[in-house]
């Protein structure tokens, strides 16, 4: 039924929590692509403090550099444990913020499903933090399969 499936994944124990329901999914359904997907967030530099932060924009370069090589690698390392599990999973690094650069990747590579973890918050919390899972939930039209993380409680 599913043939592209993505999953969201930052490098967290929160995040990998889905990867057990993933590779149900993918050890029943043999020709479902599994994409894993992990977005480098540009580093950004409060106003008025470029100078004291930054003594280049090649230094810049070289940080973000830093963090798709860290991802890549994360992202390999997790593709080779579910293969192991006979699951056919691929990674894939963006860049852009979180929730933008996610729901552009689901759509451009026509995903059917996604897979990803939540907190579990609501209310004020969700608001300060913010949530990839609920902005995804608002732009992108696949089905979206939300797990909660083991020992996330419930909020109102």
């Amino acid at each position: 039924m599913y043939r592209k499936i993505m999953v969201p994944l930052d490098g967290s124990q929160l995040a990998e929590c889905v990867l057990a329901h993933v590779e149900a999914i993918g050890v029943l359904n043999k020709s479902a692509e599994i994409m894993l997907v992990q977005a480098v967030e540009p580093i950004s530099i409060p106003y008025g403090r470029e100078a004291a932060k930054v003594e280049s924009i090649e230094q810049l370069k070289t940080f973000e550099a830093h963090n798709k090589a860290e991802a890549e690698k994360y992202l390999a390392e997790t593709a080779t444990r579910l293969a192991k599990a006979g699951v056919n999973a691929r990674p894939y690094v963006v860049f852009g913020k979180a929730a933008e650069a996610l729901a552009e990747f689901a759509t451009k590579n026509s995903a059917d499903l996604v897979v990803i973890a939540t907190h579990g918050r609501s209310g004020v919390s969700r608001w300060v933090w913010g949530s990839v899972a609920d902005r995804l939930l608002r732009s992108i039209i696949a089905p979206i399969l939300v797990i909660r993380a083991p020992g996330c409680t419930p909020g109102i």
